[in-house]
């Protein structure tokens, strides 16, 4: 089969070992998948992976190696799955709460000790499937991934109508993080330096300013910080009100010397969000609450994948998928 592997360098192979899957697994045929920011930083060396890249997708289960009724249901329904499936150890407080994320054993797709999905055909475990609605369209339920990853803040956190809500970083990241809140009727406000990214959620019902024109407050309930800069998390820290909640969303990688003193001065609170469950962004997408067609940069075949890879580089992309 075709597959986008990553090992030093990044190729594609036209004769990669179809996977078989193991007992209590899905054989699936993907779709359509999406490039994400994690993809290229594994590229430059990110958590020392190599094999078959991408964790964002949506395909067709082909055969499951089971012989339980309720395993073999799944043959022929068009699915995504969670990124990352447990040990399932009794002894392993994570899986029974089902939160395969932070399991110590976890093997996570295309990152972590499991080849990813930017490939013709994928296996993943049955537990962590999930099946997308018929009216939703794979162009939409290939974002199901970074949709449940922005969703997770209030699986965190609870937000009052009332509060005042400010996502900062007009990205992937802020866009859907600022899409998701709003549609969960919160009052949110989205901060960042490109119009035309800005317009996207503002077509949408999300509030937006241009940060060279923001008036910078310290009046927000909850700030959450999408740049993945050392100075939008200083930016952040000056927006959050006293006793407020400072969310990370991004990870900011730097030697910069930072000033922390604002956390304690202020009491705020600083909460680390990370990946989500699929359940509450599909039904977003299923009662069409979030519109992914304006992120979407370019459609590329798998053969194009390299191609691909190089638009993601693009400052310009929102984002880009590969059909395979």
């Amino acid at each position: 089969m075709k597959a986008i592997v990553f090992d030093k360098e990044l190729k594609l192979d036209t004769n990669y070992k179809k996977p078989e899957p193991k007992a209590g697994e899905a054989l699936i045929k993907v779709s359509m998948a999406g490039i994400c920011n994690t993809d290229y930083e594994i590229t430059k060396g990110y958590m020392g992976y190599v094999g078959i890249l991408g964790h964002e997708f949506v395909g067709i289960v082909e055969n499951v190696n089971s012989t339980k009724p309720e395993e073999l249901a799944w043959k022929g329904k068009r699915v995504v799955a969670e990124i990352s499936y447990g040990c399932d150890s009794p002894d392993c407080e994570w899986c029974a709460k089902k939160n395969y994320r932070h399991c110590p054993n976890r093997h996570t797709l295309g990152i972590w000790k499991k080849d990813g999905c930017f490939a013709e055909y994928m296996t993943m475990p049955v537990n962590v499937l999930f099946e997308v609605p018929q009216n939703v369209p794979d162009e939409q339920a290939v974002f199901v991934e970074p949709l449940a990853a922005a969703c997770e803040i209030t699986e965190q956190l609870h937000i009052e109508p009332a509060q005042k809500v400010l996502v900062l970083g007009d990205g992937k990241l802020g866009l859907t993080t600022a899409l998701a809140l709003s549609a969960q009727n919160l009052d949110v406000l989205l901060v960042g330096k490109h119009k035309n990214k800005l317009d996207i959620a503002e077509a949408q019902g999300v509030k937006t300013a241009l940060l060279q024109e923001f008036k910078q407050e310290k009046i927000y309930d909850v700030v959450v910080e999408a740049t993945g800069t050392a100075s939008g998390f200083e930016t952040s820290m000056g927006l959050t009100k006293p006793r407020g909640v400072l969310v990370l969303k991004s990870t900011v990688a730097t030697g910069k010397e930072l000033n922390l003193a604002p956390i304690v001065i202020d009491e705020i609170t600083v909460l680390g969000s990370r990946c989500g469950q699929f359940g509450p962004a599909l039904r977003l997408l299923k009662n069409n609450r979030i519109d992914f067609k304006p992120f979407i940069s370019g459609i590329y075949s798998i053969d194009d994948a390299l191609e691909a890879f190089e638009a993601n580089k693009s400052k310009e992309s929102l984002k880009i998928l590969i059909k395979m």
